[in-house]
């Protein structure tokens, strides 16, 4: 149907007061309302030919009209809403990288949606379809894979959906086929610090492993150990203790290892939290950090700074992977991609030279 002609007296708002609509503004423009809607909300359909967008935008500076945020969405197909799903926000590693993604993402003009999972994969399942919902623009989804086939399967199938629907999906962590992700590199992370705490003098060595089923601590162990091996130092199978990715974990853990026979002269923590913890129970047992036990960790979260002795770690550069994932999720692409990060290894006071 040809659009009728433009010059109408302006639409008068209800009794002089209320809120300018949408009909309104077509009827000042003398289009369709739907030529309307497309013209100030935008279409992932049709476009709108140029004088007509332009005249519909006039009718609408004329008249004050403000869009509805809810309408432009609707009319899009996608919200400017980045969906962001994190396994632990109080953990540090994830907060540097929320910090991260949310900055990037204020700059390309999205939002963020946190959600936390607790390293719970049926909750990062429901997140996902609450923000498919919510026509969220985007998905980033942080944090190591879980050691099950058929759950990882579930997520790509999940994710798969979602974008068939127009949505766009990264991660940052553990790559998975189809997915454009951001890759720390744990493994050579972990094998470089074995080789420097090796060089310091370290032979009689424990590892608090975290979880068993996660992918993350099973690639930094894997790899220390394997440093270590071939260095001719071998990690007993009774001095690879698991734990909780966490503070507590650590906690624990390193009780556990005490208990064992003898005390290893340096212990390595597959992440920072479970090193800290660690650390305080050494001390609860009476011995002495750096003195008795050595401890090393991974990541370089930013409360180290409060952390004394200053913990040997293996630094990632968190915030910088929260950055790196938003252009991944939100810019065209000929297929997935794999963006590396490296990680370098720090010194400080937790393990001194011991030769």
């Amino acid at each position: 149907m040809a659009e009728q002609g433009a010059g109408r007296p302006a639409a008068p708002r209800a009794g002089g007061r209320g809120r300018v609509t949408l009909s309104q503004v077509a009827q000042e423009a003398g289009v369709s309302l739907a030529t309307a809607s497309r013209a100030i909300n935008g279409s992932s359909e049709r476009r709108v030919r140029e004088d007509l967008r332009e005249r519909v935008l006039d009718a609408a500076q004329r008249l004050d009209y403000s869009p509805d945020a809810n309408a432009q969405a609707m009319a899009r197909g996608r919200t400017d809403t980045v969906g962001l799903i994190v396994q632990d926000i109080a953990d540090p590693y994830f907060s540097a990288i929320a910090a991260g993604v949310i900055n990037a993402a204020d700059e390309a003009g999205c939002v963020v949606t946190l959600a936390t999972t607790h390293r719970d994969p049926v909750r990062e399942l429901e997140f996902i379809a609450t923000l498919q919902n919510q026509r969220a623009r985007a998905i980033i989804i942080a944090g190591g894979r879980v050691e099950d086939a058929a759950v990882n399967e579930r997520l790509r199938d999940v994710l798969a959906t979602y974008q068939d629907r127009g949505g766009r999906v990264a991660l940052v962590g553990q790559p998975l086929p189809g997915l454009s992700t951001v890759v720390p590199d744990n493994a050579h992370g972990s094998a470089d610090l074995a080789r420097a705490l090796h060089g310091l003098g370290y032979r009689d060595v424990g590892i608090l492993a975290g979880p068993d089923w996660h992918t993350t601590a099973r690639d930094r162990q894997a790899a220390f150990r394997d440093a270590l091996a071939e260095l001719g130092v071998e990690v007993p199978a009774d001095r690879v203790v698991p734990g909780d990715f966490t503070r507590d974990g650590g906690h624990a853990a390193m009780t556990t290892l005490l208990r064992g026979e003898g005390t290893p002269r340096l212990v390595f923590a597959v992440n920072d939290v479970m090193a800290v913890g660690a650390m305080s129970a050494v001390r609860e047992a009476g011995l002495d950090v750096p003195g008795d036990v050595a401890v090393a960790g991974f990541d370089d979260i930013t409360t180290l700074r409060d952390v004394a002795p200053g913990l040997t770690t293996v630094a990632l550069p968190m915030v910088e992977m929260g950055r790196l994932a938003v252009p991944l999720a939100l810019d065209p692409a000929d297929g997935p991609r794999e963006v590396p990060v490296g990680a370098s290894v720090v010194l400080r006071e937790s393990t001194p030279r011991i030769d």
